[in-house]
């Protein structure tokens, strides 16, 4: 399954490098685990197939920052960028920068599997991207409070959070969030993040903002 991949680990929290190794080594994997974004670029070029699972904040050298300096590097590794909680707005911005997905913590075995295969597998058969202009006929669908609760999910807030914001119970914000899921047919937040991205790309930056409450700028859009 995984016997020429090695898995580059990189977060500085040493409980999180010894947990994830074990997970993973269980699974089949090589794991070679790094305590910062540093350590990981020394070992450049890399030789046979790599991938790379980071956390999005870490001090001197972030995630994004490490995606930036493997593009310098013409360093092309299948990326899984881990983040907290909250983070998802910064976590689309790793994704702009290259990583081809992101997992909140606390990571589960079977959702950092797949999302490891999954990345693997995008570079084999190159990323599938959105067409523009289908993600605009499905923005379109959303009703203005979908269109709030939407840049409110892009932003990475909690449904209670966006229920606050929005004066609305957060049942109703859990309504519309499964509303918007359905029609713009994406399967998790993953897809979502990379529509927002596609949509953003062609400078349609209106079709999501519609809809999002006075001065309201979601950041991923800044």
């Amino acid at each position: 399954m995984a016997n020429d991949l090695t898995i580059h680990l990189v977060d500085d929290e040493e409980s999180l490098r010894r947990s994830v190794t074990f997970l993973l080594v269980s699974a089949g994997f090589a794991v070679r685990a790094h305590s910062c974004a540093k350590a990981f670029l020394e070992l450049l070029p890399l030789s046979g197939r790599n991938c790379l699972v980071t956390d999005l904040r870490m001090p001197h050298i972030d995630g994004i920052e490490l995606l930036h300096r493997l593009h310098d590097f013409n360093t092309d590794v299948p990326t899984i960028v881990i983040t907290g909680q909250g983070d998802v707005a910064t976590a689309v911005l790793a994704m702009k920068a290259g990583a081809s997905d992101f997992l909140e913590k606390p990571l589960k075995e079977e959702a950092l599997i797949a999302a490891i295969n999954g990345a693997i597998g995008q570079r084999r058969a190159g990323r599938a991207v959105a067409d523009p202009e289908s993600v605009t006929a499905r923005l379109r669908q959303l009703t203005d409070r979908e269109h709030q609760v939407l840049i409110g999910v892009l932003d990475g807030l909690q449904n209670k959070m966006i229920a606050y914001h929005l004066g609305i119970s957060s049942r109703t914000v859990e309504v519309h969030r499964a509303n918007v899921m359905a029609k713009m047919g994406a399967r998790n937040l993953t897809e979502l993040m990379w529509m927002a991205i596609t949509i953003d790309a062609t400078g349609q930056r209106s079709e999501i903002e519609r809809g999002a409450p006075a001065g309201h700028i979601s950041p991923h859009l800044r």
